[in-house]
């Protein structure tokens, strides 16, 4: 089984040496529907829950049953009675929650229709995969999961999309977890990128071996540029989670940031310890400043990738992401 965790036009100006041609999916037929799961759980009658979870469990296959076990964490040897009442404590702590969510997504169609959206395109690039016909929005535990891909669904964690100003999330549990630089993230315009990332990494998973750092860079970047390609109508900045102005600097310094990688002969280093500094979610990239983002060999590896694709426009999406990365290093002949 899949079970990864996990509207405004590319700026021109920071979409440097990037084929810009957008195709016209319009007339590619998509089918997609959303269940709002946190409704039907939230409005159960918390007295009869032990007779009403069997029921709501099978009108959800699969995911009921995940969300149970492994969203809750409830444990298999609990009698039915046991799970009831820790579900019926999760309802009651977490219905503030729920009333947020309430508000906010009330109309939940705009991002139905962004996910929509994105699956056009990633029929025309990649027409071979078969991506979910449903969407099912739930809300769990603020320091657990949020959005998720399963084999027939995009499961969207609402708890994770309240606004980053939430005070909920400044809560030390959460914080533990998912640091300010992560839940700067939580925003509604996010569903459809953590979507549609999560399918990128379903076609196309990272490896966990041993790699020269540069061959690291160039895998994300192929990634990122495969998200950009599905997702044209999102600001860069939020494919590779930074703030806007953070993005914006990486431009103005990118030759800068090129250099810290020259200069400490970093590009072919195989050593975990220092290539998750650069390719890893961080605060931070402590040599280039606190204003700095984590993650800046990603950055990189994007604009080799970005080069590469302007000097062999003919090379398709799907022959890009099956092209070893040195190849594309190499030919690239990246010098910001």
């Amino acid at each position: 089984m899949r079970f990864l965790i996990s509207l405004a036009v590319l700026c021109m100006l920071i979409s440097c040496g990037s084929n810009n041609k957008t195709p016209d999916v319009s007339n590619i037929k998509v089918e997609l529907t959303t269940r709002r799961f946190e409704k039907d759980l939230f409005t159960l009658d918390t007295n009869k829950l032990a007779a009403q979870l069997d029921p709501l469990i099978a009108r959800y296959p699969s995911f009921g049953e995940n969300f149970i076990g492994t969203i809750l964490n409830t444990d298999p040897r609990w009698s039915a009675d046991s799970i009831a009442d820790y579900v019926k404590s999760f309802i009651t702590a977490y219905r503030p929650v729920y009333d947020t969510a309430e508000k906010i997504f009330s109309d939940f169609s705009p991002y139905e229709n962004e996910i929509k959206k994105g699956l056009q395109y990633l029929n025309h690039y990649f027409p071979a995969y078969k991506a979910p016909k449903k969407i099912i929005t739930y809300i769990g535990p603020l320091d657990g999961y949020g959005d998720i891909l399963t084999d027939d669904a995009f499961v969207v964690g609402l708890h994770h999309h309240l606004g980053k100003t939430a005070s909920m999330y400044s809560n030390p549990s959460v914080q533990e977890v998912y640091a300010a630089y992560l839940s700067n993230r939580f925003e509604p315009a996010y569903i459809s990128v953590n979507c549609i990332k999560n399918v990128v990494l379903d076609m196309f998973p990272e490896k966990n071996e041993d790699a020269a750092l540069v061959v690291l860079m160039v895998e994300k970047g192929k990634r990122l540029y495969a998200l950009s390609k599905l997702l044209p109508f999102k600001e860069e900045y939020m494919l590779i989670g930074y703030t806007e102005k953070q993005l914006k600097d990486c431009y103005k310094h990118e030759a800068q940031i090129w250099d810290l990688f020259i200069q400490n002969n970093f590009l072919q280093t195989v050593d975990n310890n220092i290539n998750k500094n650069y390719i890893a979610e961080g605060p931070k990239t402590q040599e280039l400043g606190d204003e700095s983002p984590g993650n800046i060999g990603s950055f990189t590896g994007w604009q080799i990738v970005k080069k590469f694709m302007s000097k062999k426009p003919e090379t398709s999406l799907a022959e890009l992401m099956r092209m070893p990365a040195e190849t594309i290093f190499e030919e690239a002949k990246y010098k910001p």
